[in-house]
């Protein structure tokens, strides 16, 4: 299992050097693998050669010439016979590498040759570190027939249909016998169509083949010291006589060598092992104590597939058998719905001459014998066996069928209890698959509580399975207790898969640990959430405070976390000076976080779902996601296009469930934009909008309204525009109610409140919950009018009226600078100049007050960084700089540097115009106008490069032709760039025309400096520079720019026009808000009196030390009641919007389509199944009514014979009636067979003796008994401890078991012949006084090294006092010796034991004594149970359950206390 700095490093390292190494990879795997294949994989060679019945072929089967000469001539074994264990020797492999199958769509495989011998452990770290495979969640074991056979083409197309999907929602791997014969051709062929259909390289299917090597056709090719990559193989079925060929379709090939040639059956033993160990292993990467399940797919088969079966049944492997696939499978499927007592050798014998055909001829009667006992203990274990169907509705897909095998192995294994439950679902979610888990699993039986299913829901999440961590939720998961522990949260991000945040998370980790000058260690490197913390916080931005809290407080465990230091302190932005509040638990905002990082945009929508804060952690999503898409745009173009996307789909659903609230109450809607939302880290919604770039968020009509009204101030948005200008000049009229105010609004909206309240608590019919809130409300209501100094205050304080005036005094600081520049520029400056300068002085003095102002607290370096980037801002500054400098200049006493400042200050002005276009930005007209002209800027900016070349490579060389040797600069620059882009306009060259040369229009020597140096000229003073080439080169130059370069600019122009035109309301509303927050914190003073303003406000910040005024339009924080009604009410609108959405999908076209399709599909698949149903079910009911009809024949005939014999057997053997229906169902069979019908005893007969390999004669169920003639019955002696006369027949015989045959004869494991007899004696009590469960006393046996049942042999001449004293101890005896006389006796008599022979047999006497919990004997046992001394005899309670691990008999007196007691077993 990978611990939590794997789980994260190792995608950071693999794309850190992944660059790096792509070259060589390839080649440092190969020598990596051929590197530890030699040191761990071995083959098998003979190393002595005899020789066989056979010319020149040893008894290992090879020939002489591949045996080496050591093993021709070896010395050390002459004179010895040949062995398989002595002259069998291994020795490094020599086959392994890639195989290539050739043909169309073939991948390669990977195979090595192993020894048979090979520990599995090897071949486990082979597939998964060497061969890279997954672990697998799911094992399916294919076998049955080695031999090609038919199927009907319905059950193959299911089988190969259902076996291809199980494995690939599974991630199962397939075992199977790797050749291209029987069922593992139909495996592989399975695989191919698979192949064909599919493209996808995540989606490979692995198949992995267990081959003996001796038995494959052309594995020379296989074979090299170094490794094939590959290795070409061909496949070929002609020549490869009693040999096997390879099959093309499996992808791994593991080729068992046990050093012989031509036997088949050398791999069982290893793949056996190979299935045990793969079993064992943990499920996933949680240790949830499950294992990978293992199940065992049978078709067609012969004896050794019943062997398999058997084996793998007890083993606990669940079987699933296809009916119809031929043979073996056939009659098993026939007989699995019988009791074990119907089901009898001659049942046995004609089921396999049915199914078995001529090769029904070759069995003997010993094997009858043994197969039919073996398929009475296969079908004794009705949990283990299923038997698919074609013909059955409910097991229509073979897919379902395993998995169900699979759950009802579980369920039977764990019982019915909470674990059973557990374990099964731990399995759908390993495999992922949601149906079965809502038709097993989520039943009406099964009662779930959060608690239960939170190791599914983590397993779901770490492995991306969406649907079932819907499926959970919905099943009681409460994400707030499943979140509840701070270290579930962590696991999350340390098992997160790779992705660019865990790179990022990783890197943070190590850089804290380098910058504390920690060595690394497991500790240091895990990640705790103040390192989530710091990083989303660097993601949505630093004007947010730690979602997770402060570092410096912090404390977590050493297995999750980083110790964070305290040495620094961390500076965090807060609004205003309000405190830094400890961090807020919201679990649905965790799980959204954490699946919005990894770009999962499923369970981001499920995470979403469950945030009560919806419409902040939509509008943080897409701010997270635009920043990573920023950052990882130049590592991973795809990744970054789609966090793209989900950024935009989270703005949607933002603007989904605002319109949704805004559509129901505007009020609570605009509430929401400025609430700051602890969880998000005290930002607001409409914060998060503007960082994201959301402009179809702040476009939205409830946003913008929100901004109307902070524009308006405490003005009426009512208001038009010239009520508002007049005003400004005419004060006096606010206190007429000429404008109106919010404030009136708000009274006027309150008293229609107040009316409407008294006709609620006039009315009778009004509850009176809702009277009282009526009433409360109306009294906190209450609101003033206001007086006249708050009215022309609330005026001038309007964002609004701070605009027009800022305008006029704009307007009225150009028209004085126009003034100076042209009128009054004078050497000494004027009082109109000097006025200018004061003004200019109170707009830089703004500009500082903007850049030192944080508005929205998000520090002073973002600040600066957000001024630097405003275009306007840039202006602003130029004009500051190029004012100053003009003015240094224009003080200056030169005359030349007065006329430069000047100059400068003209220039400034024309900038300072420009920066009139910045006001106009808040008009709906010329706003967007404006942002259609800066878009147009750039392109033009971009467009003067390629323009540039044109004009400078025709200017140069026109110069050159023309001019020979120009010295002056200024009319280089004029010949070479000025006259080229004068061209454009029309304005033609006249010296490139000997025609229009003008001798007076230039200077011969350039001595002249206002005339230009004259061409090369003749000695008749005329130029003589080629006239065909300029004009050839104006004409091209014309050609390319006027015609080109000019048409593509008026395209590039239209299509920046069309582009930005459908946008450009929306991005004019987006850029409003700068404007509006602008003039909202600007002081009401316009320029040049705002210097007071400035004055004032320096005053109380450095000198009175106020703090700054909150910005209640832009955030508001509220009370814990309002908070709480105002998320319920938005939780409500985002369900109204997930249902409306929902509504519109399955209305859309393209569902309706989709889901007609899907209708249409499954009717004809129903009728086609009906059809097929009814055409098998006749079939069979006609073939089963002429064996019956023939059966009938055959026993009329019989009678006939038998009465004409006179007393004489017939020759015809009776025949066997049953009118018992095998179409019953596989979970029936339990309930067919009653108590009275079930054997004496099943234990006793199992093949195998315990602690031995000694083997019983197989005795089926009807010739158990000793009346029962069987003649064939011959078993073996066995005795664990020989003893005097233990083997003497006449001895034995004096001894029978009353119990009937066991299929050995002795003592076996047991003390004695005959009875042994067994005294158990059980204390039972009550776990509490709620009688929740019922427990019994346990002890602790050294030889079993468990607790089981007290308990021990009687002995002769003993009383059961006695007995009791030497089983239960001196100590505890005496205790209850005075209760011993309530004792009640349960169960006496024989029981079924698997160490139980047909000379001894085990019987015992089961005492139960009940004890009360407030007893004083009952202190006194508790007291001798957990005292110290009891340790050489340690006692324990236990329930009663039937997952006690007790032998059966044992177990089945646990059930009968239980019984006894009315309680659960």
């Amino acid at each position: 299992m990978l611990t939590m700095e794997e789980a994260i490093v190792e995608p950071v390292r693999v794309h850190t050097l992944g660059s790096r190494r792509h070259f060589f990879s390839p080649y440092v795997q190969r020598c990596s693998l051929s590197s530890w294949i030699k040191d761990n994989i071995k083959k098998k060679t003979c190393c002595f050669y005899v020789e066989d019945a056979s010319e020149g072929i040893c008894k290992c089967g090879y020939p002489k010439v591949q045996h080496c000469d050591e093993a021709i001539k070896p010395e050390q074994y002459l004179g010895k016979e040949w062995s398989h264990h002595k002259h069998i020797r291994e020795e490094p492999t020599d086959a392994y590498g890639d195989i290539s199958f050739g043909g169309l769509g073939q991948k390669l495989g990977k195979y090595v040759r192993i020894s048979s011998a090979t520990p599995p452990e090897h071949l486990y770290q082979l597939m998964t570190e060497q061969w890279k495979l997954r672990l697998p969640n799911l094992l399916i074991s294919v076998t049955g027939g080695a031999k090609n056979f038919g199927m009907k083409s319905q059950l193959k197309n299911k089988f190969r249909r259902g076996l291809i999907k199980v494995a690939q929602t599974t991630g199962a791997w397939i075992l199977t016998g790797g050749t291209h014969a029987g069922v593992m051709k139909h495996v592989g062929m399975a695989v191919r169509d698979y192949t064909l259909s599919s493209s996808s390289m995540e989606g490979q299917i692995v198949v992995i083949g267990v081959v003996t090597w001796g038995i494959i056709h052309n594995r020379q090719k296989l074979i090299s010291a170094e490794g094939c990559f590959p290795a070409d193989y061909s496949l070929d079925e002609q020549g490869q006589g009693r040999l096997s060929c390879l099959d093309i379709n499996h992808s791994h090939f593991l080729l068992v060598d046990d050093g012989t040639h031509g036997r088949y059956g050398a791999e069982i033993e290893l793949r056996a092992r190979l299935e045990k160990l793969i079993s064992e292993q943990p499920l996933g990467n949680r240790e949830s104590g499950v294992t990978i399940p293992v199940v065992c797919v049978v078709l067609e088969g012969g004896p050794g597939t019943l062997n398999t079966i058997y084996n793998s049944m007890l083993n606990n492997t669940p079987c699933v058998v296809l009916e119809g696939s031929g043979r073996m499978a056939d009659v098993i499927a026939q007989v699995a719905g019988l009791p074990a007592s119907k089901v009898t050798v001659v049942h046995i014998k004609q089921l396999m001459k049915r199914f078995f055909g001529q090769e029904y001829k070759r069995f003997s009667e010993v094997q009858f014998i043994e197969w039919t006992k073996k398929i009475q203990d296969i079908i004794r274990m009705p949990h283990l066996l299923t038997v698919f169907r074609i013909d059955e509705e409910k097991n229509s897909d073979v897919d379902v069928a395993i998995l169900q095998a699979l759950l009802k192995a579980s369920r039977n294994e764990e019982g019915t209890g909470r674990q059973s439950w557990e374990r099964q679902l731990e399995l759908a979610v390993a495999w992922n698959r949601v149906d079965i888990a809502e038709t097993e699993i989520f039943t009406e039986e099964s009662q779930w509580t959060s608690s239960d299913l939170h190791p599914s829901m983590f397993s779901a999440l770490v492995g991306d399975k969406p649907e079932f961590v819907r499926l959970l939720l919905e099943n009681g998961v409460c994400v707030r207790q499943f979140l509840e522990n701070e270290e579930t949260l962590c696991e999350l991000y340390a098992n997160m898969p790779g992705c660019f945040f865990s790179r990022k998370l990783v890197k943070r980790v190590q850089d804290g640990r380098t910058r504390r000058g920690q060595a690394s260690s497991t500790g240091s490197n895990k990640v705790s959430l103040i390192h989530v913390s710091e990083e989303v916080r660097h993601l949505l931005g630093s004007f947010t405070q730690p979602l997770y809290g402060s570092p410096r407080h912090k404390t977590t465990k050493d297995n999750v976390c980083l110790t964070v230091p305290s040495k620094a302190p961390v500076e965090l932005p807060c609004y205003g000076d309000e405190s830094t509040p400890d961090s807020v638990s919201d679990p649905g905002r965790d799980l959204f976080l954490w699946a919005v990082v990894q770009n999962n945009r499923e369970l981001a929508e499920i995470g979403w779902e469950q945030c009560r804060d919806c419409i902040a952690a939509a509008l943080a999503a897409s701010k997270i996601l635009r920043k990573l898409a920023r950052e990882t745009r130049d590592l991973d173009g795809e990744e970054a296009k789609e966090m793209r996307d989900h950024a935009d789909h989270y703005e949607a659903q933002a603007m989904g469930v605002f319109s949704e609230c805004h559509n129901s109450d505007p009020q609570r809607a605009q509430k929401l934009l400025i609430r700051m939302s602890p969880a998000w880290g005290r930002c607001t919604c409409l914060w998060l909008a503007l960082e994201a770039q959301n402009k179809r968020f702040i476009a939205h009509s409830g946003v913008q309204s929100l901004l109307t009204q902070i524009w308006s101030g405490e003005l009426s948005v009512d208001n038009p525009y010239w009520k508002v200008l007049v005003c400004m000049v005419f004060f006096p009229l606010i206190y007429t109610g000429f404008l109106s105010f919010r404030r009136d609004e708000d009274i006027q909206r309150a008293a229609e409140r107040t009316e409407q309240q008294k006709l609620a608590m006039d009315s009778g019919h009004t509850n009176t919950k809702i009277k009282n809130n009526l009433r409360g409300s109306s009294q906190t209501s209450q609101l003033k009018p206001l007086n006249c100094g708050s009215r022309l205050m609330k005026f001038f304080h309007s964002p609004q009226v701070k605009f027009y005036w800022s305008i006029a005094s704009y307007f009225g600081f150009l028209w004085l600078f126009a003034v100076v520049l042209m009128i009054d520029f004078q050497t000494f400056p004027s009082w109109r100049e000097l006025l200018l300068y004061v003004w200019l002085g109170s707009l830089v003095c703004e500009e500082v007050r903007q850049l030192y102002h944080d508005f929205d607290g998000s520090g002073f370096r973002k600040k600066a960084k957000l001024y630097i980037k405003d275009v306007w801002n840039i202006l602003d500054v130029l004009s500051i700089v190029l004012f100053i400098a003009g003015l240094v200049c224009r003080l200056e006493s030169s005359d030349t540097l007065f006329y430069i400042g000047k100059v400068l200050l003209c220039i400034d002005f024309i900038i300072f115009c420009l920066r009139l276009m910045a006001i106009f930005t808040i008009s709906r007209t010329l706003g967007p106008k404006i942002i259609i002209v800066r878009r147009m800027m750039t392109d033009l900016f971009f467009f003067m490069f390629l323009l540039s070349i044109w004009v400078v490579a025709y200017g140069v060389a026109k110069q050159g032709i023309l001019i020979q040797n120009e010295d002056r600069l200024d009319w280089i620059l004029r010949g070479a760039v000025y006259e080229p882009y004068l061209i454009l306009f029309g304005n033609l060259p006249t010296d490139i025309d000997n025609t229009q040369f003008d001798m007076n229009s230039c200077s011969v020597n350039a001595t002249d400096p206002l005339k230009p140096k004259c061409p090369i000229l003749s000695d008749d003073n005329m130029p003589v520079f080629p006239v065909w080439l300029t004009v050839i080169l104006l004409c091209v130059y014309l050609l390319f720019t006027n015609i080109l370069l000019l048409n593509l600019l008026i395209a590039i122009l239209s299509y920046t026009f069309q582009e930005v035109q459908d946008n450009t309301d929306t991005i004019w509303k987006f850029q409003r808000y700068e404007l509006i927050k602008e003039y909202h914190s600007r002081p009401a003073l316009p320029p040049p009196f705002i210097l007071i303003s400035h004055l004032v406000i320096f005053i109380k910040g450095v000198f009175v030390r106020s703090p700054a005024l909150g910005h209640k339009y832009f955030r508001r924080e509220l009370g814990k009641s309002e908070e709480e009604e105002l998320l319920s009410w938005e939780a409500f609108m985002k369900d109204n919007y997930l249902s409306s959405t929902r509504q519109d999908e399955n209305h859309s076209v393209e569902h309706r389509i989709q889901d007609t399709a899907e209708k249409v599909g499954e009717m004809s698949e129903l009728l086609e199944r009906d059809q097929k149903m009814v055409s098998t079910k006749m079939a069979k009911r006609l073939a089963k009514l002429e064996e019956q009809v023939t059966e009938s024949t055959k026993a009329l005939r019989w009678i006939m014979d038998a009465l004409q014999s006179q007393g004489y057997k017939s020759k015809l053997e009776p025949p066997l009636l049953t009118s018992k229906s095998t179409d019953k169902d596989d979970g029936e069979s339990s309930r067919q067979e009653t108590e009275d019908e079930k054997s004496p005893h099943t234990y006793a007969r199992q093949l195998q003796y315990p602690g031995s390999n000694f083997r019983r004669f197989p005795v089926p169920e009807e010739k158990v008994s000793w009346e029962t003639n069987f003649t064939p019955y011959l078993p073996q002696v066995y005795n664990q401890q020989e003893s005097e006369n233990s083997s003497d027949a006449s001895i034995l015989d004096k001894y029978r078991n009353p119990g009937g045959r066991t299929g050995i004869r002795g003592k076996g494991a047991l003390k004695s012949l005959g009875p042994n007899h067994k005294i158990h004696p059980i204390l039972t009590r009550w776990r509490d006084s709620e009688q929740t469960a019922l427990e019994f006393l346990a002890v602790y046996k050294d030889a079993e090294k468990c607790f089981c049942l007290p308990g021990g042999p009687a002995k002769a001449n003993e009383t059961l006092p006695q007995t009791l004293e030497r089983i239960l101890g001196k100590k505890l005896n005496e205790r209850i010796k005075s209760e011993l006389q309530a004792a009640e006796q349960i169960y006496k008599g024989y029981v079924d034991d698997s160490r139980n022979t047909d000379n001894a047999w085990l019987e015992a006497t089961v005492l139960t004594l009940h004890f009360d919990n407030h007893s004083p004997v009952m202190s006194q046992i508790n007291a001798i149970v957990e005292s110290p001394s009891s340790s050489l005899q340690p006692f324990q309670w236990q329930e009663v359950s039937i997952k006690t691990c007790l032998c059966p008999y044992q177990r089945e007196a646990l059930r009968l206390i239980a019984q006894r007691h009315n309680t659960n077993f």
